[in-house]
C-alpha cells in the first residue's frame, strides 16, 4: 500500500504532493531531535497531584511524541521534576521519625525512575498502537557540575514543603539547610542551581541512539560533583532542565533542539495589550530582548538562552520553542518560535 501510494501520484491532489515533498525536505534536513518536555507535559495545573492523573497527562503526552516518531524522526527525551521531586522530598521529610529522609540528590534520581517509567510505558504503548516497534529505555542519568558554579554562594531554588520563621531557623541551624521566605506563604529550603558541565552516561546514550529513543536527563539530571579522585558525590542542587537538553542536543549533534511548554510562541510584552508573539527570532533578537527584561526567569527566559547556546554551537542549526500540541507543525516551520543564528535566506 505505501509502495502504491509512492508511485502512483496520479490519484493524489497536487496540494497534498507539495505537502508530501515539504515534508520530505524537512526529513531530509532534520533526523535528530532532542525534546525537552515542559512540567504541562507531565501534570496538569488543574488536576490532582497524584501518580494516576500523572500517568493520564503523560499518555496524552505521548501520543504527540510517538506522531513524531512514525515521521522517521530520531529522538531522545528530556523532562523537568519540580514538583514530582518536590512531593518524594516532602514524603521523606514527612516519615523522618519512621524512617530515614533521603537526601536531596537521592530524591531527584527516585523522580528520574517514577517519571521515566510512565513515559517509556505510555510511550512503548502508543507507538505499538502505530504498529512501530520501537524499543523505549530510560536512563538513570548524572550530571556533573563545578563545585565552584556562582550558584552555589546564591542558592535560589525553592523545594519542599513550607515551614513556619521558627521552624526554617531550627532546620537551618540543625541541617545548615539555605532557608529562604517565599512570597508570603511561608519558609523554605532554597538549593544553587549550576549549570551542567557533563553528562556521565553520554555514552550509553549515544550508543542507544540508533535503535531506541532515549529518556535522559530527567529533571536536568542527578547533579554530582567529581573529586580529584575520580568519584562522584551527589549534591543538592536543581540543574534546569532546559539547559540540560541543550547541553544534550550539542553531545549527540541534534539537528533540532525542541522545547516544548506551555505556549504555541514566545512573546514579548508578554500579558500587555501589545503583546507579540515571534515566529522567528536570531541570536541578535534575542540578545536584544533579554537586554530589555522581555522572559521571565525561571520561565521563558531559561528556554530562550537555552535555545541562543544550540544555535551559537551550531550556527546551521535551530532551535524550536512551541507547544506540546504543535510539536510536528513546529518542527516543520509551520509555528512555534524558531530560534535561528541568523535570518534564514
Amino acid at each position: 500500500m505505501r509502495k502504491r501510494f509512492l508511485t502512483d501520484l496520479s490519484e493524489i491532489s497536487a496540494d497534498t504532493i507539495k505537502i508530501i515533498r515539504k515534508e520530505r525536505a524537512i526529513m531530509n534536513e532534520t533526523k535528530k531531535i532532542v525534546i525537552a518536555l515542559g512540567g504541562n507535559a507531565l501534570q496538569s495545573g488543574s488536576g490532582p497531584a497524584t501518580a494516576e492523573e500523572q500517568l493520564r497527562v503523560v499518555r496524552e503526552t505521548c501520543e504527540h511524541i510517538a506522531d513524531l516518531s512514525c515521521r522517521g524522526y530520531e529522538i531522545a527525551i528530556v523532562h523537568g521534576n519540580g514538583p514530582q521531586v518536590g512531593r518524594i522530598l516532602l514524603s521523606s521529610e514527612t516519615a523522618k521519625d519512621v524512617t530515614p529522609a533521603m537526601p536531596f540528590d537521592v530524591c531527584g534520581a527516585m523522580s528520574q525512575g517514577y517519571i521515566g517509567y510512565h513515559l517509556q510505558q505510555s510511550l512503548k504503548y502508543a507507538l505499538n498502537m502505530r504498529n512501530r516497534n520501537t524499543p523505549v529505555v530510560t536512563v538513570a542519568t548524572q550530571m556533573i557540575v563545578d563545585e565552584n558554579d556562582p550558584a552555589f554562594n546564591d542558592p535560589t531554588k525553592p523545594i519542599g514543603p513550607f515551614y513556619s520563621e521558627e521552624e526554617a531557623k531550627k532546620i537551618s541551624e540543625e541541617k545548615g539547610y539555605a532557608m529562604k521566605e517565599d512570597a508570603g506563604r511561608g519558609w523554605r529550603r532554597v538549593v544553587a542551581s549550576p549549570m551542567p558541565r557533563k553528562i556521565v552516561e553520554i555514552d550509553a546514550v549515544k550508543s542507544l541512539w540508533d535503535s531506541t529513543i532515549v529518556i535522559t536527563c530527567g529533571g536536568g539530571g542527578v547533579p554530582v560533583i567529581e573529586k580529584s579522585n575520580g568519584v562522584l558525590e551527589g549534591v543538592d542542587a536543581v540543574i534546569d532542565k532546559d539547559f540540560a537538553a541543550e547541553l544534550l542536543a550539542e553531545q549527540v549533534e541534534a539537528d533540532v533542539l525542541m522545547i516544548l511548554t506551555e505556549v504555541e510562541k514566545v512573546a514579548i510584552n508578554y500579558n500587555k495589550p501589545d503583546q507579540k508573539n515571534l515566529s522567528a527570532m536570531t541570536l541578535e533578537d534575542a540578545t536584544k530582548y533579554m537586554e530589555e527584561g522581555q522572559f521571565a526567569k525561571g520561565s521563558m527566559l531559561p528556554k530562550v538562552q537555552a535555545a541562543m547556546k544550540f544555535v551559537r554551537a551550531f550556527p546551521s542549526k535551530r532551535a524550536v520553542i512551541t507547544s506540546l500540541n504543535k510539536a510536528l507543525e513546529g518542527l516543520q516551520g509551520e509555528t512555534g518560535t524558531q530560534i535561528t543564528f541568523n535570518k534564514k535566506k
